[in-house]
């Protein structure tokens, strides 16, 4: 078969439109392993693929090789030095002291979790007899008293940042939208802000404490008292990026679209919703992301004051406990609240994807 052979020229350009749909399919997904903090995998992909290969390799050496020598490194230089430092607990804890109170406090939630499943179903029993004697009015919900596993403090901890959070936002936006289209409303806001902005959560804490104290005299509400005091704390520390952003957002949309919506004679609501809101979007994100981690920061602060049963909470116990594997336990919780933060900051990231065509990373 010669290369002017019909055939052989079909099935060539039939492999060229295969190998152009696989790498335009690959070019599709980058976008979305960016988003998840996986972009290494594009390279090693479009290699197998045959696409310039030593290129590749490059890319494959800066984005997961170094990365990986980088992490080896610092267990290497945080093994060597650990042992060499002397604390009132003992020498600091290396990589493989921690991995193993890691493994410790999955096997204490796993049996915690069997504990709390045994004595809801005892509950369930219980009142299935009360039922079936016709002793229904007798029945009661018994709560599970025993203490956290460390999967139920982690997950308090971002209930907590995210409803704190969302408190934020719904009133940071609005206030960003005004102060982005009315230079008087910005007048007013700006002041506040930079008074405000500065402020640490520290400060916060014991006046939230206070009002909510004074406020929320029930036992018996929806929330915990510890638990407002942290989401409360958390609201007025973190929603100034995301007002700042929405301000500037709204305030740099092109002159030309706002002299259109005058013309199409636009109401308020139609010119926000359409317009306005369209157009910021990129930097609002930016700002819900900023927000956010400066949320998840204050967080671990407010808790172990408030003492609200999440990661703070924790973190503050097994100092307080002094035995000789708390220093292990509040270092496996310092990785948790970093691996947890950049988590969080990657959902939001994905957010802003679906959201908008900005390409921030």
């Amino acid at each position: 078969m010669t290369t002017a052979d019909p055939n052989f020229a079909a099935a060539q350009e039939a492999k060229e439109a295969r190998r152009a749909r696989l790498f335009t399919r690959i070019n599709k997904a980058d976008a979305w392993f960016k988003v998840l903090g996986l972009a290494w995998i594009t390279p090693i992909l479009k290699a197998a693929a045959g696409d310039n290969p030593r290129t590749q390799v490059t890319e494959i050496w800066r984005l997961l090789v170094v990365p990986l020598l980088a992490i080896l490194g610092f267990l290497l230089l945080w093994g060597t030095l650990a042992p060499k430092v002397q604390t009132s607990l003992g020498a600091v804890p290396g990589p493989a002291a921690v991995w193993e109170e890691a493994v410790n406090l999955h096997a204490d939630a796993q049996a915690k979790a069997v504990k709390q499943a045994k004595f809801e179903e005892m509950v369930d029993k219980r009142n299935q007899k009360l039922i079936d004697a016709g002793r229904a009015d007798e029945v009661k919900d018994v709560a599970y008293t025993g203490a956290p596993s460390y999967y139920a403090q982690i997950w308090t901890s971002i209930k907590t940042v995210f409803f704190g959070f969302l408190i934020g936002s719904a009133i940071a936006i609005p206030l960003g939208i005004l102060a982005g289209l009315s230079a008087t409303a910005n007048s007013a806001i700006n002041p506040l802000v930079q008074i405000f902005k500065p402020v640490s959560p520290l400060a916060w804490l014991p006046i939230v404490t206070m009002i909510v104290s004074a406020v929320y005299t029930t036992n018996d509400g929806l929330f915990a008292k510890s638990f407002l005091i942290s989401a409360i704390t958390v609201t007025l520390c973190s929603l100034w990026p995301t007002l700042i952003n929405t301000a500037l957002g709204v305030a740099s949309i092109d002159k030309d679209l706002v002299s259109v919506s005058k013309v199409l004679k636009m109401n308020t609501w139609t010119k926000i919703t359409k317009l306005v809101l369209p157009s910021a979007l990129p930097l609002i994100f930016t700002g819900l992301r900023l927000s956010l981690g400066v949320g998840w920061m204050v967080l671990i602060a407010a808790e172990m004051l408030a003492q609200n049963p999440g990661l703070g909470k924790f973190v503050w116990d097994e100092f307080q406990n002094g035995s000789s594997q708390s220093l292990a336990k509040i270092m496996v919780a310092v990785f948790t609240i970093g691996i947890i933060g950049f988590l969080l900051d990657r959902v939001m990231f994905a957010l802003q994807s679906l959201f908008t065509f900005s390409n921030n990373r």
